[in-house]
């Protein structure tokens, strides 16, 4: 069977339409939690009010990092900031 343009246009089509209507039975009918992505178990009560944020380095994170720098620190402390921790000496 030879598949035209139209044919497979077609078909991605519905394969899209067959992945969303699993995602969205499956958010509708599962009795999972939502859960804040970035925030620690312990803290999961403040997800529902947006101004809050977690707290800076690994204790506060839900899935810690195995290593842990003082870069790392000073950028999750930073957050949310609109610029970046400075990662060398040379600034444009």
């Amino acid at each position: 069977m030879r598949l035209n343009r139209t044919t497979a246009i077609l078909a991605t089509i519905g394969a899209a339409a067959l992945g969303y209507a699993a995602v969205s039975a499956y958010r509708r009918f599962s009795d999972r939690q939502p859960r804040a992505a970035a925030l620690s178990d312990d803290e999961q009560d403040i997800a529902k009010d947006f101004s809050a944020t977690r707290s800076a380095g690994p204790d506060a994170m839900r899935d810690p990092p195995r290593s842990w720098s003082a870069t790392d620190q000073a950028s999750d402390e930073s957050f949310p900031a609109s610029d970046p921790a400075p990662v060398g000496s040379r600034v444009d």
